[in-house]
């Protein structure tokens, strides 16, 4: 499985209980969590899967391990379509149930999560997000560059063509997402060698990076990629892309779209490439899909969200957007200034 995407486990009801946590366990334990902290994420698995049964008619789990920066973590995300929870903060308190049972689920994975987040509407349903770190957990301050995805395989398929990575330097940061034609095998050995050239790019202008990794990938199927970079100098966003990757930033209710060009990275892009420039904006959020995602979405049907950890805005857009037909990919970042 590519640690890059998030693995995807049925919990419509609880004959896939035995599955889900087994194989999440395995994750876990290969990943080289303490057998301690693996129990913990047992727990939190079990506790999971249980509420989505009990409480929303049944879910799906997401779970990935990552690293940010060298601390290794899972992430752990369910999304269903239940009707929702009135006070979601006074449901977390140990005791609290309206199944008639003991009510400890939300609380104990709450205390044995290092960040823990539920976001739920009334006649929309919930997403859960629970996250550990392998040791030391990073501060509890905001990080000055936020970058969440949410990746997801098209269903059937265990590889994604769908990829991307980040680059954090002092002055700047440089962000991929590229998607490989088609999907599978050679649709991921297309997007894993640009992910490969985009590292090895001594290049810091998206036009040049996108250049640099066009030659590099000729020998593959090919496939559409933006970057998008950020100096911390000038304040601004610099975006091009080649192909259908949609890239939108966000400021508030005004929305602003960048245009890519028609082309396909490996086989034929334009002679001449230009980088829209966008200016920063206080809790401004650059949002990344690929194909795999419809692109006209609207965030006011989400009151409060930006207020959480990216990963639940990543997540529902892809509960509401995600074609299903595809690979599918979401990245929300946010540049946290003084």
């Amino acid at each position: 499985m590519d640690n890059n995407i998030h693995a995807r486990f049925d919990a419509r009801d609880r004959s896939y209980f035995s599955i889900l946590k087994k194989e999440i366990h395995a994750m876990a334990a290969a990943a080289g969590f303490t057998t301690a902290k693996t129990g913990e994420i047992d727990i939190i698995v079990a506790e999971m899967a249980s509420n989505l049964v009990k409480h929303a008619g049944g879910g799906e789990i997401f779970v990935r391990i990552f690293c940010e920066g060298e601390h290794e973590a899972i992430e752990i995300i369910s999304i269903d379509q239940g009707k929702g929870m009135q006070d979601p903060v006074k449901m977390m308190e140990d005791g609290i149930s309206t199944t008639n049972t003991l009510g400890h689920g939300l609380g104990s994975m709450k205390r044995l999560s290092d960040v823990f987040e539920i976001y739920s509407l009334r006649d929309w349903g919930t997403i859960i997000l629970s996250r550990v770190y392998k040791k030391s957990q990073p501060l509890k301050t905001r990080p000055r560059t936020e970058i969440r995805p949410f990746i997801v395989a098209k269903p059937g398929e265990t590889l994604s063509g769908d990829g991307y990575s980040y680059k954090v330097k002092k002055d700047s940061v440089q962000l991929f997402l590229g998607d490989g034609l088609g999907h599978g095998e050679d649709a991921h050995k297309a997007v894993s060698k640009a992910i490969a050239a985009f590292w090895e790019c001594p290049d810091t202008a998206p036009p040049d990076i996108l250049r640099y990794i066009h030659h590099a990938v000729k020998k593959t199927r090919g496939l559409v990629g933006t970057i998008a970079s950020y100096s911390f100098t000038e304040k601004k966003w610099k975006i091009c892309g080649i192909g259908n990757i949609s890239t939108r930033t966000q400021s508030g209710l005004n929305t602003k779209n960048h245009m890519s060009y028609n082309g396909i990275l490996g086989l034929n892009i334009p002679n001449t490439l230009k980088e829209q420039e966008i200016g920063h904006e206080r809790g401004q959020l650059l949002i990344m899909c690929s194909d795999g995602i419809k692109t006209r979405f609207d965030l006011q049907k989400y009151p409060g969200i930006f207020k959480y950890d990216l990963s639940v805005l990543a997540a529902a857009l892809f509960r509401d957007y995600a074609r299903e037909t595809d690979d599918m990919s979401v990245i929300v970042a946010r540049i946290n200034l003084n």
